[in-house]
């Protein structure tokens, strides 16, 4: 008899390994690529028994993606999405609030205001310009100083950045230049700014790995991309400008109706751990809980006294109107889609 039971139970729990190893999640991520690899590696050494099918794309390709599937939610969890983003997902009903482990730890700028909260954020990206010191040389041009000079007749045709509909940091860009300057005066810089630019991108980073590469002079881009550009040997200078500079979080968020509501509360879990903050100082030099950070190599100082109070709700709330003017007016330099 206590063989039998001693067989039922090994089987049981064979059974409940089983089922644990085929957990699987499909997470939805705008995280650059050759980070999410070694993120993905070091969520699977902790947690080896929940697969991860990874849908990678830019901020503005991955939150028109989530919202075109209201309907019919594909995702499990958003993992390293702009707070913007998922602010608006929050406003369609399409995140399940969650208080993860650890929340209390979290300074509060890193994490939605309710409780439990509907997302919480993970590390934030700071505008920066990535200058090729050699290429501006060989035009004679002078480095910028603020947001401001890049109107300036020297840098026509030599200035690259992020198409705000599909990359966030595009977004933080254009909405923080409508905070600074106000709406009115905002739109009046752009439409001055358009006159300089070579090509706006869909892609975050690809300014900066353009200047880096001498195929631009400028490109506006996130610092942590310029460090590391600069750290791979590349001529640039990375410009906190004058005026201060939009920011935005990486956040994660549980997608409504989930399959898999444990193995996705183990991910948020674990996105917010001290191991998972560390795991983001190596690009980013501000993350969710205070006196993790240390400092990252070529990062500018006083980058974060330079970041705006930004308005999130307000960018959020506006998304589709500024995407939707922006367009409109400059459009038409945009690369084409690949």
């Amino acid at each position: 008899m206590k063989k039998t039971l001693l067989l039922s139970a090994a089987a049981a729990l064979l059974c409940t390994v089983a089922a644990r190893a085929e957990t699987e999640l499909t997470v939805y991520t705008a995280v650059e690529a050759e980070d999410l690899a070694r993120y993905a590696e070091t969520f699977n050494q902790d947690h080896p028994d929940i697969k991860i099918n990874w849908v990678r794309d830019s901020t503005g390709v991955i939150t028109a993606k989530l919202l075109a599937e209201k309907n019919n939610p594909q995702a499990d969890v958003v993992w390293g999405l702009a707070a913007t983003s998922l602010l608006v997902l929050k406003t369609e009903g399409m995140l399940e609030p969650y208080a993860p482990k650890g929340l209390d730890a979290l300074s509060k700028n890193f994490r939605d205001g309710d409780n439990p909260p509907s997302w919480v954020g993970m590390d934030a990206w700071v505008a920066a310009i990535c200058y090729n010191t050699v290429e501006g040389a060989k035009l004679g041009m002078t480095a910028p100083t603020s947001w401001m000079d890049l109107t300036k007749p020297e840098y026509a045709g030599h200035i690259v950045m992020p198409n705000p509909a599909s990359s966030g940091t595009g977004f933080l860009d254009v909405s923080s230049w409508l905070q600074i300057f106000g709406e009115e005066k905002g739109w009046e810089y752009m439409d001055a700014l358009h006159q300089n630019i070579q090509a706006y991108t869909h892609s975050g980073s690809k300014p900066c790995k353009m200047a880096a590469a001498g195929e631009t002079v400028i490109g506006v881009s996130f610092a942590f991309r310029g460090a590391k550009s600069k750290a791979a040997g590349a001529p640039i200078d990375i410009i906190v400008p004058s005026e201060g500079i939009g920011w935005d979080m990486e956040a994660t968020a549980i997608v409504a109706g989930t399959d898999a509501p444990e193995a996705a509360q183990t991910l948020v879990d674990w996105s917010i751990s001290r191991k998972a903050m560390e795991m983001y100082n190596v690009g980013y030099a501000v993350v969710g809980i205070p006196g993790i950070a240390k400092p990252v190599e070529h990062f500018p100082a006083g980058i974060e006294d330079a970041m705006i109070d930004n308005d999130f709700e307000w960018a959020a709330n506006n998304r589709s109107a500024i995407l939707e003017e922006w367009t409109r007016r400059y459009d038409t330099k945009s690369e084409p889609r690949s």
